[in-house]
Protein backbone atom coordinates (compact mmCIF):
# COMPACT_ATOMS: atom_id res chain seq x y z
CA UNK A 1 0.00 0.00 0.00
CA UNK A 2 1.45 3.27 -1.20
CA UNK A 3 2.22 6.01 1.51
CA UNK A 4 -1.02 8.45 -0.35
CA UNK A 5 -4.02 5.46 0.42
CA UNK A 6 -2.26 5.32 4.06
CA UNK A 7 -3.07 8.56 4.65
CA UNK A 8 -6.51 8.31 3.07
CA UNK A 9 -7.23 5.18 4.99
CA UNK A 10 -6.38 6.95 8.19
CA UNK A 11 -7.33 10.64 7.39
CA UNK A 12 -3.60 12.44 7.87
CA UNK A 13 -2.77 15.21 6.51
CA UNK A 14 0.30 16.95 5.15
CA UNK A 15 3.04 16.26 3.07
CA UNK A 16 6.15 16.98 4.81
CA UNK A 17 9.15 14.65 4.15
CA UNK A 18 9.69 13.88 8.07
CA UNK A 19 5.95 12.77 7.45
CA UNK A 20 6.34 10.86 4.61
CA UNK A 21 9.47 9.02 5.96
CA UNK A 22 8.08 8.23 9.70
CA UNK A 23 5.08 6.84 7.73
CA UNK A 24 6.88 4.77 4.67
CA UNK A 25 9.21 3.04 7.89
CA UNK A 26 5.60 2.55 9.72
CA UNK A 27 4.96 0.51 6.72
CA UNK A 28 7.55 -1.67 5.84
CA UNK A 29 8.39 -2.28 9.64
CA UNK A 30 4.56 -3.51 9.37
CA UNK A 31 4.84 -7.01 7.91
CA UNK A 32 7.72 -7.90 10.73
CA UNK A 33 7.71 -8.72 14.64
CA UNK A 34 10.17 -6.27 15.43
CA UNK A 35 9.68 -3.96 18.06
CA UNK A 36 9.03 -0.54 17.61
CA UNK A 37 9.27 2.58 19.60
CA UNK A 38 7.59 5.83 18.58
CA UNK A 39 8.84 8.97 19.21
CA UNK A 40 6.95 12.15 19.22
CA UNK A 41 6.17 15.14 21.43
CA UNK A 42 2.35 14.98 22.83
CA UNK A 43 -0.74 15.37 20.01
CA UNK A 44 1.71 14.62 17.09
CA UNK A 45 -0.58 11.05 16.40
CA UNK A 46 1.33 8.26 17.64
CA UNK A 47 -1.45 5.99 18.23
CA UNK A 48 -2.05 5.79 14.57
CA UNK A 49 1.12 4.90 13.92
CA UNK A 50 0.55 1.61 16.29
CA UNK A 51 -3.18 1.67 14.51
CA UNK A 52 -0.90 1.54 10.92
CA UNK A 53 1.65 -0.78 12.22
CA UNK A 54 -1.06 -3.61 13.63
CA UNK A 55 -3.51 -3.32 10.60
CA UNK A 56 -0.92 -3.93 8.03
CA UNK A 57 0.89 -6.93 9.98
CA UNK A 58 0.01 -10.86 9.76
CA UNK A 59 -1.44 -9.99 13.11
CA UNK A 60 -4.01 -7.68 11.82
CA UNK A 61 -7.01 -10.09 12.19
CA UNK A 62 -6.24 -11.05 16.16
CA UNK A 63 -7.07 -8.10 19.00
CA UNK A 64 -5.20 -5.06 19.61
CA UNK A 65 -5.19 -3.31 22.34
CA UNK A 66 -3.58 0.07 23.41
CA UNK A 67 -2.70 0.95 27.24
CA UNK A 68 -1.35 4.65 28.64
CA UNK A 69 1.18 3.83 30.71
CA UNK A 70 0.53 6.62 32.37
CA UNK A 71 -3.12 6.39 33.34
CA UNK A 72 -3.14 3.09 35.41
CA UNK A 73 -1.73 3.73 39.11
CA UNK A 74 1.52 1.97 40.36
CA UNK A 75 0.22 -0.44 42.49
CA UNK A 76 -1.59 -2.58 39.32
CA UNK A 77 0.18 -1.58 36.32
CA UNK A 78 1.63 -5.49 36.69
CA UNK A 79 -1.65 -7.15 37.36
CA UNK A 80 -3.36 -5.10 34.91
CA UNK A 81 -0.33 -5.89 31.96
CA UNK A 82 0.40 -9.58 33.46
CA UNK A 83 -3.16 -10.44 35.41
CA UNK A 84 -2.84 -11.59 39.43
CA UNK A 85 -4.09 -14.37 41.34
CA UNK A 86 -6.90 -14.17 44.02
CA UNK A 87 -5.77 -13.57 47.11
CA UNK A 88 -2.55 -12.00 45.59
CA UNK A 89 -3.34 -8.43 47.18
CA UNK A 90 -6.08 -7.02 49.09
CA UNK A 91 -9.45 -6.61 46.72
CA UNK A 92 -8.16 -9.21 44.44
CA UNK A 93 -11.46 -11.54 45.13
CA UNK A 94 -10.97 -13.72 41.39
CA UNK A 95 -7.94 -14.12 39.42
CA UNK A 96 -7.85 -11.85 36.55
CA UNK A 97 -6.25 -12.12 33.06
CA UNK A 98 -3.77 -9.46 32.19
CA UNK A 99 -3.29 -7.79 28.59
CA UNK A 100 -0.52 -9.58 27.70
CA UNK A 101 -3.30 -12.91 28.04
CA UNK A 102 -5.90 -11.49 26.67
CA UNK A 103 -4.00 -9.46 23.70
CA UNK A 104 -2.25 -13.24 23.08
CA UNK A 105 -1.14 -13.47 19.34
CA UNK A 106 -1.99 -9.87 18.56
CA UNK A 107 -0.40 -6.00 19.34
CA UNK A 108 -0.18 -4.08 22.62
CA UNK A 109 0.46 -0.49 22.14
CA UNK A 110 2.12 0.86 25.29
CA UNK A 111 1.79 4.30 25.01
CA UNK A 112 3.81 6.78 27.65
CA UNK A 113 6.28 4.23 27.99
CA UNK A 114 8.52 6.09 30.35
CA UNK A 115 5.97 6.33 33.18
CA UNK A 116 6.45 2.39 33.56
CA UNK A 117 7.85 1.86 37.50
CA UNK A 118 11.36 -0.06 37.32
CA UNK A 119 10.17 -3.61 38.37
CA UNK A 120 7.28 -3.76 35.46
CA UNK A 121 10.17 -2.42 33.26
CA UNK A 122 11.94 -5.72 34.50
CA UNK A 123 8.72 -7.72 33.88
CA UNK A 124 8.22 -6.36 30.49
CA UNK A 125 11.87 -6.90 29.07
CA UNK A 126 11.38 -10.92 30.18
CA UNK A 127 8.48 -10.73 28.34
CA UNK A 128 10.13 -9.18 25.22
CA UNK A 129 13.19 -11.47 25.25
CA UNK A 130 11.61 -14.79 26.20
CA UNK A 131 8.08 -14.29 26.09
CA UNK A 132 7.13 -15.55 28.95
CA UNK A 133 5.59 -13.63 32.31
CA UNK A 134 4.29 -14.57 35.98
CA UNK A 135 1.07 -13.72 37.38
CA UNK A 136 0.94 -11.26 40.20
CA UNK A 137 0.64 -13.73 43.19
CA UNK A 138 1.60 -17.11 41.12
CA UNK A 139 4.71 -19.12 40.34
CA UNK A 140 3.79 -20.47 37.59
CA UNK A 141 5.36 -19.67 33.99
CA UNK A 142 3.39 -18.27 31.21
CA UNK A 143 4.20 -18.03 27.63
CA UNK A 144 2.67 -15.08 25.04
CA UNK A 145 2.95 -14.52 21.66
CA UNK A 146 2.26 -10.65 21.59
CA UNK A 147 3.95 -8.11 19.35
CA UNK A 148 4.63 -4.62 21.36
CA UNK A 149 4.46 -0.96 19.73
CA UNK A 150 6.06 1.20 22.49
CA UNK A 151 5.33 4.91 22.45
CA UNK A 152 6.90 8.07 24.44
CA UNK A 153 7.14 11.70 24.38
CA UNK A 154 10.22 12.16 26.96
CA UNK A 155 13.96 11.49 26.07
CA UNK A 156 14.59 8.07 27.35
CA UNK A 157 18.17 7.84 27.34
CA UNK A 158 18.09 10.87 29.62
CA UNK A 159 15.50 8.86 31.69
CA UNK A 160 17.85 5.98 31.53
CA UNK A 161 21.05 8.39 32.57
CA UNK A 162 19.05 9.57 35.90
CA UNK A 163 18.41 5.60 36.58
CA UNK A 164 14.58 6.22 35.69
CA UNK A 165 14.30 3.77 32.92
CA UNK A 166 16.39 0.57 31.90
CA UNK A 167 19.02 0.58 29.45
CA UNK A 168 18.65 -2.84 28.37
CA UNK A 169 14.90 -2.45 28.05
CA UNK A 170 15.38 0.76 25.88
CA UNK A 171 17.47 -0.92 23.53
CA UNK A 172 15.18 -4.15 23.11
CA UNK A 173 12.47 -1.16 22.45
CA UNK A 174 14.47 0.57 19.85
CA UNK A 175 14.88 -2.12 18.25
CA UNK A 176 12.88 -0.12 14.80
CA UNK A 177 12.67 3.92 15.99
CA UNK A 178 9.79 6.10 14.43
CA UNK A 179 9.92 9.59 14.91
CA UNK A 180 6.63 11.09 14.67
CA UNK A 181 7.65 15.42 13.70
CA UNK A 182 6.17 17.50 15.51
CA UNK A 183 3.73 19.80 14.43
CA UNK A 184 5.99 23.01 13.99
CA UNK A 185 8.52 20.84 12.25
CA UNK A 186 6.03 20.86 9.28
CA UNK A 187 5.17 24.81 8.66
CA UNK A 188 4.09 23.59 5.29
CA UNK A 189 1.32 21.61 6.69
CA UNK A 190 -0.28 23.99 9.17
CA UNK A 191 -2.95 25.49 6.82
CA UNK A 192 -3.78 22.50 5.25
CA UNK A 193 -4.67 20.87 8.74
CA UNK A 194 -6.68 24.25 9.64
CA UNK A 195 -8.43 24.37 6.26
CA UNK A 196 -9.68 20.73 6.51
CA UNK A 197 -10.61 20.88 10.40
CA UNK A 198 -12.33 24.13 9.55
CA UNK A 199 -14.35 22.58 6.70
CA UNK A 200 -15.16 19.15 8.85
CA UNK A 201 -16.44 21.93 11.04
CA UNK A 202 -18.09 24.18 9.42
CA UNK A 203 -20.21 20.60 8.06
CA UNK A 204 -20.37 19.58 11.59
CA UNK A 205 -22.31 22.77 13.28
CA UNK A 206 -23.88 23.54 9.38
CA UNK A 207 -21.80 26.94 9.14
CA UNK A 208 -19.94 28.52 6.06
CA UNK A 209 -15.84 27.51 6.62
CA UNK A 210 -13.92 29.96 8.54
CA UNK A 211 -11.16 31.55 6.35
CA UNK A 212 -7.67 33.44 7.70
CA UNK A 213 -6.06 36.36 5.82
CA UNK A 214 -2.34 36.33 4.70
CA UNK A 215 -1.69 38.03 7.87
CA UNK A 216 -3.96 35.32 9.89
CA UNK A 217 -2.00 32.30 8.07
CA UNK A 218 1.52 33.79 9.11
CA UNK A 219 0.10 34.45 12.53
CA UNK A 220 -0.81 30.47 12.48
CA UNK A 221 2.27 29.06 10.89
CA UNK A 222 4.40 30.98 13.16
CA UNK A 223 2.81 29.90 15.96
CA UNK A 224 5.24 27.30 18.09
CA UNK A 225 2.26 24.65 18.56
CA UNK A 226 3.09 22.73 22.15
CA UNK A 227 0.16 20.80 21.73
CA UNK A 228 0.45 19.89 17.85
CA UNK A 229 -2.28 18.79 16.37
CA UNK A 230 -4.61 18.13 18.73
CA UNK A 231 -4.12 22.02 19.71
CA UNK A 232 -4.72 22.43 16.25
CA UNK A 233 -7.81 21.39 16.01
CA UNK A 234 -9.10 22.61 19.04
CA UNK A 235 -8.16 26.27 17.77
CA UNK A 236 -9.98 25.37 14.44
CA UNK A 237 -13.11 24.21 16.68
CA UNK A 238 -13.22 27.19 18.54
CA UNK A 239 -13.07 29.44 15.99
CA UNK A 240 -15.91 28.00 13.66
CA UNK A 241 -18.04 28.04 16.88
CA UNK A 242 -17.08 31.17 18.01
CA UNK A 243 -16.28 33.73 15.56
CA UNK A 244 -18.61 35.86 13.98
CA UNK A 245 -16.91 36.61 10.74
CA UNK A 246 -15.95 34.02 8.34
CA UNK A 247 -13.21 35.84 7.44
CA UNK A 248 -10.23 35.88 10.30
CA UNK A 249 -7.71 38.65 10.84
CA UNK A 250 -4.68 38.07 12.66
CA UNK A 251 -5.78 39.87 15.79
CA UNK A 252 -8.62 37.65 15.88
CA UNK A 253 -6.53 34.60 15.95
CA UNK A 254 -4.55 36.34 17.98
CA UNK A 255 -7.40 35.64 20.34
CA UNK A 256 -7.54 32.34 20.34
CA UNK A 257 -4.00 31.28 20.27
CA UNK A 258 -2.38 30.83 24.22
CA UNK A 259 1.11 33.29 24.84
CA UNK A 260 4.34 31.94 23.98
CA UNK A 261 7.60 32.99 24.37
CA UNK A 262 9.65 33.43 21.13
CA UNK A 263 13.54 33.65 20.68
CA UNK A 264 13.30 35.52 17.93
CA UNK A 265 11.48 38.44 19.62
CA UNK A 266 13.13 41.48 20.20
CA UNK A 267 15.73 42.23 23.12
CA UNK A 268 16.06 45.32 25.13
CA UNK A 269 19.59 46.41 25.73
CA UNK A 270 20.59 49.58 27.23
CA UNK A 271 23.03 52.36 25.80
CA UNK A 272 25.34 54.52 27.19
CA UNK A 273 23.01 57.40 27.80
CA UNK A 274 20.42 54.60 29.57
CA UNK A 275 18.01 54.50 26.75
CA UNK A 276 17.19 51.22 25.46
CA UNK A 277 17.13 50.18 21.33
CA UNK A 278 16.02 46.70 19.81
CA UNK A 279 18.25 43.83 18.48
CA UNK A 280 16.14 42.34 16.00
CA UNK A 281 17.41 38.95 15.39
CA UNK A 282 20.51 36.48 16.72
CA UNK A 283 22.96 38.26 14.32
CA UNK A 284 22.75 41.55 16.26
CA UNK A 285 22.70 39.74 19.84
CA UNK A 286 25.98 37.43 19.11
CA UNK A 287 27.82 40.35 17.28
CA UNK A 288 27.30 42.73 20.44
CA UNK A 289 28.52 39.74 22.69
CA UNK A 290 31.76 39.39 20.70
CA UNK A 291 32.55 42.84 20.35
CA UNK A 292 31.92 42.99 24.39
CA UNK A 293 34.34 40.06 24.92
CA UNK A 294 36.83 41.79 22.37
CA UNK A 295 37.35 45.05 23.99
CA UNK A 296 37.50 43.31 27.57
CA UNK A 297 40.43 41.27 25.83
CA UNK A 298 42.48 43.90 24.19
CA UNK A 299 42.10 46.26 27.50
CA UNK A 300 43.68 43.79 29.53
CA UNK A 301 46.50 42.71 26.62
CA UNK A 302 46.88 47.04 26.68
CA UNK A 303 47.59 46.99 30.21
CA UNK A 304 49.77 43.64 30.57
CA UNK A 305 52.14 44.89 27.74
CA UNK A 306 52.32 48.54 30.03
CA UNK A 307 53.92 47.06 32.62
CA UNK A 308 56.15 44.80 30.25
CA UNK A 309 57.31 48.12 28.33
CA UNK A 310 57.48 50.02 31.48
CA UNK A 311 60.21 48.95 34.37
CA UNK A 312 58.93 52.11 36.98
CA UNK A 313 55.90 50.52 37.46
CA UNK A 314 57.41 47.59 39.09
CA UNK A 315 56.13 48.94 42.42
CA UNK A 316 52.44 49.36 41.37
CA UNK A 317 52.65 45.17 40.30
CA UNK A 318 50.40 44.51 43.06
CA UNK A 319 47.69 46.82 42.27
CA UNK A 320 48.00 45.48 38.55
CA UNK A 321 47.70 41.88 40.07
CA UNK A 322 44.82 42.76 41.71
CA UNK A 323 43.02 44.55 39.15
CA UNK A 324 43.99 40.95 37.02
CA UNK A 325 42.10 38.92 39.92
CA UNK A 326 39.02 41.21 39.68
CA UNK A 327 38.68 40.65 36.09
CA UNK A 328 39.68 36.68 36.41
CA UNK A 329 35.48 36.63 37.90
CA UNK A 330 34.52 38.28 34.38
CA UNK A 331 33.39 34.83 32.51
CA UNK A 332 33.86 36.39 29.34
CA UNK A 333 37.46 36.46 29.43
CA UNK A 334 39.65 33.59 28.64
CA UNK A 335 41.70 32.13 31.17
CA UNK A 336 44.63 31.39 28.78
CA UNK A 337 44.55 35.34 28.66
CA UNK A 338 44.64 36.27 32.74
CA UNK A 339 45.81 33.30 34.62
CA UNK A 340 49.96 33.92 32.70
CA UNK A 341 49.54 37.44 34.32
CA UNK A 342 49.13 36.75 37.51
CA UNK A 343 51.95 33.99 37.62
CA UNK A 344 54.50 37.19 36.75
CA UNK A 345 57.26 36.72 39.82
CA UNK A 346 57.99 39.94 42.52
CA UNK A 347 59.55 41.76 41.48
CA UNK A 348 59.21 41.83 37.74
CA UNK A 349 62.42 41.80 35.62
CA UNK A 350 61.81 43.08 32.24
CA UNK A 351 63.99 42.58 29.25
CA UNK A 352 65.36 46.10 27.79
CA UNK A 353 65.08 44.85 24.60
CA UNK A 354 61.18 43.84 24.17
CA UNK A 355 60.32 43.73 20.69
CA UNK A 356 57.04 46.11 20.21
CA UNK A 357 53.59 43.85 21.04
CA UNK A 358 52.34 43.31 17.09
CA UNK A 359 47.91 43.02 17.95
CA UNK A 360 46.93 40.05 15.20
CA UNK A 361 42.91 40.93 15.09
CA UNK A 362 40.61 38.20 14.91
CA UNK A 363 38.30 37.37 13.08
CA UNK A 364 34.74 38.76 13.84
CA UNK A 365 32.49 37.48 10.95
CA UNK A 366 29.64 36.88 12.75
CA UNK A 367 28.27 34.45 10.11
CA UNK A 368 31.52 32.16 11.00
CA UNK A 369 30.92 32.81 15.12
CA UNK A 370 27.17 31.66 14.64
CA UNK A 371 27.80 28.59 12.59
CA UNK A 372 30.82 27.83 15.19
CA UNK A 373 28.28 28.01 17.87
CA UNK A 374 25.79 25.84 16.34
CA UNK A 375 28.10 23.35 15.27
CA UNK A 376 29.41 23.09 19.20
CA UNK A 377 25.77 22.86 20.51
CA UNK A 378 24.99 20.13 18.20
CA UNK A 379 28.12 18.30 19.15
CA UNK A 380 27.63 18.74 22.90
CA UNK A 381 24.20 17.20 22.49
CA UNK A 382 24.88 14.49 20.13
CA UNK A 383 22.67 15.73 17.59
CA UNK A 384 19.60 16.42 19.43
CA UNK A 385 18.12 19.80 17.80
CA UNK A 386 15.52 20.15 20.24
CA UNK A 387 18.19 20.24 23.47
CA UNK A 388 20.82 22.88 21.11
CA UNK A 389 18.18 24.83 20.20
CA UNK A 390 17.14 25.62 23.91
CA UNK A 391 20.76 25.92 24.89
CA UNK A 392 21.49 28.32 22.02
CA UNK A 393 18.60 30.32 23.39
CA UNK A 394 16.24 29.88 19.53
CA UNK A 395 13.72 28.14 18.46
CA UNK A 396 14.18 24.52 17.09
CA UNK A 397 12.55 25.97 13.52
CA UNK A 398 15.28 28.63 13.79
CA UNK A 399 17.90 25.91 14.13
CA UNK A 400 16.40 23.83 11.72
CA UNK A 401 16.26 27.20 9.26
CA UNK A 402 20.17 27.83 10.07
CA UNK A 403 20.94 24.27 9.45
CA UNK A 404 20.12 24.76 5.85
CA UNK A 405 21.52 27.78 5.62
CA UNK A 406 25.46 26.92 6.85
CA UNK A 407 24.97 23.49 5.28
CA UNK A 408 25.52 21.84 8.72
CA UNK A 409 25.31 18.32 8.83
CA UNK A 410 23.79 16.97 12.22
Amino acid sequence: MDIQNIKNRYGIIGNSSALNYALQVAVQVSNTDLTVLIHGESGVGKEVFSQIIHNLSPRKHNPFIAVNCGAIPEGTIDSELFGHEKGSFTGAADSRKGYFETVNSGTIFLDEIGELPLGTQARLLRVLETGEYIRVGSSKVQKTDVRVVAATNKDLLQLVQVGKFREDLYYRLSTVPIRVPSLHDRPEDIHILFRKFAADFADKYKTAPVQLNEEAKQLLINYPWPGNVRELKNIAEQISVLSQNKEITAKELNKYLQPFSNSRMPVLAANANGQTHEFNNEREILYKLFFDMKKDVTELKRMFLEVLKNPELTKQNQNFIDELKDLKSNEHLPPSIVQPALNIPQPLMVDNDIQEHEEVEESLNIVDKERELIVKALKKHKGKRKDAALDLGISERTLYRKLKEYSIED
